[in-house]
């Protein structure tokens, strides 16, 4: 089964081989049919500390890591 990839910005890097990602996406409103931003935070596994606080990258859903991480960085863009 294919592994779900997110594309967010990188909005926490305090805590050690974890970033903390916001991903956004646009849902229509069922009543008013306007577009409406949605936002959800995701921690992801970031292996060498590289990603910086608003960097773009993907995030690859993989095994869980710990109690809230499951999501690893794919891609840094």
């Amino acid at each position: 089964m294919p592994r779900r990839v997110l594309q967010g910005v990188v909005v926490s890097n305090k805590c050690d081989k974890t970033i903390t990602v916001t991903v956004q996406r646009r849902v229509m409103h069922p009543v008013y049919k306007k577009f409406i931003t949605r936002s959800k935070k995701f921690t992801a596994h970031d292996e060498n500390n590289q990603c910086q606080v608003g960097q773009g990258v993907k995030i690859r859903e993989c095994r869980p890591i710990s109690k809230t991480k499951h999501w690893e960085v794919v891609f840094e863009s």
